[in-house]
């Protein structure tokens, strides 16, 4: 067949390995480069290659291109052994072998085209008819596989559903669970014959407390819960969660912090509630920030020539995934992670709504739209699985204050901190004010895309309403004055234009005069204190000011004629007019708060401290390049706005982790709750973990590894990998320093047959890293803090995880004026101890796991131990003790035991 005489190419940090027509050889790099610049070789995963090849203009027949194409939003691990298992082929043997399963696969998933039981068939011939005159390498190929059907195929936009209006949702009933009730559905979401965990049964008639009827307006049940790994919280809290919704017909919101608890609990979930009801809404909806969703809009616009190049060719594989996603989340939902970084292009987040450009019931895929979608499901559903910041800024903001959430469970709970300080901070920025600028004023010059100003959303109110559109005049003037197009380039030319840039100028010229960091000369980031600013900074700040001020007036005008059109409307608004000056005056709202913000934030510049917040200026660099300048505000607790804007109206919490406590104190828990801002005493429960650290676990405290001597870091971590035979976990608090180990020890560890993969080298998106560590139990994955947490891979791929050092806070001034009113040292130990916990959660998953882990530090604090499980054998070791104790259990001779070890 054609696919079979394709020539096709495998890199790794191994070798290469060509194989034309049936022979397979053994190439050099430079082979390698000259043979794919002459023909389009058969390759998996085109700008992973390239790394390997250090040839970044490497192109050619990417068999996960095709994949996307023929089996959109079907799930593959992106590796030889991946697309082996999802095709039905012979796994690979080794590196030799990978350049044939190309060829292989290739043929297979051609063959599928033909097929006549192909799922996805539909709109397959009308996307290959556009991606033939794009070029797509692979057109050629499919355009004899592929028959043209007999009637034209419907556009994707056709094919859609739309989603329904529904009648406003009753408030729920008030129901008192019984705790024998609780118990019995426990039971039914376990399975008959499961283990009985006497935990889980403690930790779910705890749960139920939060599900009592509130008693006093402000007062919620609020319950902490610890629950070691291994308790199964996660049916623990969905036992009462769904007793409660189907006695109640109410809403729980379950909120996590990562991805990849939220895949999880969409799966534990299916014990509890069908994937659909007899009527056909969804009792579980996932929701998601709006960043998160495909804006039909968007993709509609690059289908039309808004993209051009590899973009246009993306579009189009976006386009056959939307037809066939379950809710068209792309950011760690079906959509291939892998997908967007084949093109080596920021495509994927151009085809979401990140500015905040929404036109709502004015777009003309209103009644199709993912997210309205999601979001008018969730408001009947009996569980909605979100995340920390979107439970809180809809909360905050939400459109619906009858949908909002009033029975939550945080999962993750240690998060919700960290979550309510992002969402209740300011920022004033250069790039978030280009960004007002853009929404108020439009386009400008040369500007593509779709993206509309005030006036042209609000057309009809700029034609009826006389008042409307003088507001619309002035807000549009007053918007010149924020920083536009090339601001940051005027900047560093010394010649800033109007107030805003002045302000920016000013605060880049105080940055660099001030700061003592030392990073400078390393490229990092650079801060200092909005403190004993001089009279020329400050009275800078209040020009600026009063243009934001000149902006946020006309906003104000805007946003009341709005809602006396929606009170007194006029004969020509229908319902979806109403409904899209709704979303105008919402999106209104949200950016009067933002300027407020910002006016407030400038006009504590020249006066006293404010105590409860924390100020800085700040130039944001990334090795040495400058992308934002400007000014912060956090508060010094952000668990204050939490409790009154999150707490207060809901009728039952629960924060639940396994790291909520610090060692056996309560105290920083019921702090980082909140609760002591609305009054409320929190009930606390601890379950601790069933698992025998003593016997599955073991930390290794290296302390002959010198601190900053990177070729001895490097080496401990290869002869570590080796020791272990692979799954290894690598954790690292800089990313210069894991790029260094990486470049050292990768091609060693592969020639050896262990894959390594790494966060910020490897041009691969997280989760699908995690992917492709958790199905190869020989690969290791080297990262920072996002795999510190949110990893789950339970069983033999990942038994030893190595820190490079004690993860110590970084010492910004933020964390400074943090740890100044929380106790100076003992902040950062809690913190410390916090992240210890959290690393070493990722090793012992379940009862069947054994593993190390290591800690590569000559000085590890003694009162920092607490952060691991009572009983897990802690050894203060060499580097050599260290790798024989690793590779003994790796070789089967023992398992980590520590019956002579003890805490040292």
């Amino acid at each position: 067949m054609a696919a079979l005489t394709l020539t096709a190419l495998h890199a790794s940090h191994g070798g290469c390995w060509l194989r034309d027509g049936d022979v397979t050889r053994t190439i050099s790099k430079g082979e390698a480069v000259m043979a794919a610049a002459d023909t389009a070789l058969l390759i998996l995963n085109a700008p992973l290659v390239a790394t390997r090849l250090g040839y970044p203009d490497l192109s050619g027949l990417d068999v996960l291109e095709l994949y996307a194409f023929v089996h959109p939003a079907r799930f593959v691990v992106p590796t030889p052994k991946g697309l082996a298992h999802a095709l039905g082929l012979t796994e690979p043997q080794g590196d030799a072998d990978v350049a044939r399963l190309l060829q292989q696969a290739a043929e297979t998933l051609l063959d599928t085209c033909e097929a006549a039981d192909w799922p996805e068939r539909e709109g397959a011939w009308t996307a290959l008819q556009s991606l033939v005159r794009m070029r797509w390498p692979w057109a050629t190929l499919l355009t004899g596989r592929i028959a043209k059907p007999q009637r034209a195929e419907r556009w994707l936009f056709s094919r859609l559903p739309e989603w329904e209006e529904s009648a406003d949702q009753p408030q729920p009933r008030q129901v008192l669970l019984d705790e024998a009730d609780v118990l019995h559905r426990l039971e039914d979401l376990t399975g008959t014959g499961a283990e009985q965990r006497p935990g889980q049964r403690a930790y779910a008639a705890q749960a139920a407390y939060a599900f009592t009827p509130r008693e006093r307006s402000g007062q919620p049940h609020l319950l902490l819960a610890q629950a070691g790994t291994g308790i199964g919280k996660t049916l623990g809290y969905l036992a009462p969660a769904s007793l409660w919704s189907q006695q109640s017909g109410g809403t729980v919101w379950v909120s996590t912090y990562t991805k990849a608890l939220q895949r999880q609990l969409r799966q534990e979930s299916r014990r509890a509630w069908p994937e659909r009801r007899a009527d056909g809404t969804q009792p579980v909806v996932v929701r998601k920030g709006r960043e998160n969703y495909l804006c039909l809009l968007n993709l509609e616009d690059a289908l039309q020539g808004g993209f051009a190049g590899r973009a246009a060719i993306l579009a189009q594989l976006v386009a056959r995934w939307a037809a066939y996603s379950r809710d068209g989340d792309m950011i760690g939902g079906d959509l291939p992670g892998w997908l967007g970084t084949l093109f080596r292009q920021r495509g994927i987040t151009s085809l979401t709504d990140r500015r905040g450009e929404c036109v709502y019931a004015g777009c003309p895929h209103y009644r199709k739209c993912f997210i309205e979608r999601a979001t008018r499901a969730s408001a009947g559903a009996d569980l909605v699985i979100a995340n920390h910041a979107l439970v809180m800024v809809n909360a905050a903001r939400g459109r619906d204050a009858a949908a909002r959430p009033t029975r939550i469970v945080f999962d993750e709970g240690h998060h919700v901190f960290d979550a309510a300080d992002s969402t209740f901070a300011a920022a004033l920025t250069g790039a978030e004010t280009i960004e007002l600028r853009r929404w108020v004023i439009g386009p400008e010059k040369a500007s593509r895309g779709r993206r509309r100003g005030l006036s042209a959303r609000l057309a009809d109110i700029v034609s009826y309403d006389e008042a409307g559109a003088k507001a619309i005049t002035a807000a549009r003037a007053a918007a010149e004055a924020l920083p536009g197009d090339g601001w940051m380039q005027r900047l560093a030319e010394g010649a800033p234009w109007g107030p805003l840039e002045d302000l920016l100028a000013a605060v880049r010229a105080t940055v660099y005069a001030r700061d003592e960091s030392g990073g400078q000369e390393a490229g990092y980031g650079l801060e200092t204190e909005a403190a004993d600013l001089d009279g020329a900074f400050v009275e800078i700040s209040q020009a600026a000011r009063e243009a934001l001020a000149d902006l946020r007036q006309p906003l104000m005008r805007l946003g009341l004629r709005l809602e006396a059109l929606l009170e007194d409307p006029p004969d020509w608004l229908d319902g979806q007019g109403r409904a899209r000056l709704e979303g105008a005056r919402h999106s209104l709202t949200w950016r009067i708060d933002l300027l407020a913000a910002w006016e407030a934030l400038l006009a504590r510049l020249g006066g006293p401290v404010d105590p409860e917040y924390v100020d800085w200026l700040a130039v944001e660099r990334s090795e040495a390049r400058e992308f934002d300048i400007g000014i912060h505000r956090h508060w010094l607790d952000p668990m204050k706005p939490f409790a009154s804007v999150v707490l207060e109206p809901a009728h039952g919490v629960i924060m639940t982790s396994a790291t909520l406590q610090d060692g056996a104190d309560w105290d920083k828990a019921v702090a980082r709750s909140g609760a002591e801002h609305i009054g409320v005493v929190p009930r606390l429960t601890e379950q601790e973990s069933p698992f025998d650290y003593a016997a599955q676990a073991e930390v290794l405290i290296v302390t002959d590894v010198p601190r900053g001597d990177i070729p001895a870091l490097a080496a401990a971590y290869a002869r570590l990998i080796e020791a272990s035979r692979g799954g290894a976990l690598g954790l690292f608090t800089a990313i210069r320093r894991l790029r260094a180990v990486y470049g050292r020890i990768a091609d060693r560890l592969a020639r050896a047959g262990l894959p390594l993969y790494a966060q910020h080298v490897d041009p691969i998106d997280t989760g699908t890293l995690v992917d492709i560590f958790r199905d190869d139990p020989a690969a290791s994955l080297l990262g920072t803090d996002a795999l510190r947490d949110g990893v789950d891979v339970p069983g033999h791929s990942l038994r030893l995880v190595v820190m490079e050092q004690v993860p110590w806070p970084r010492p910004s001034i933020l964390h400074r004026a943090r740890r100044f009113a929380g106790g100076g040292s003992a902040y950062d130990d809690s913190i410390i101890r916090a992240r210890l916990a959290q690393a070493f959660g990722r090793l012992i998953r379940s009862r069947d796991d054994h593993g190390y882990f290591v800690v590569l530090s000559s000085a590890f604090p003694s009162r920092l131990l607490s952060a691991f499980p009572a009983g897990t054998p802690i050894r203060r070791i060499s580097l050599e003790e260290a790798l024989h104790r690793v590779s003994s259990h790796a070789s089967g001779e023992t398992e980590p035991e520590g019956q002579n070890a003890g805490r040292s």
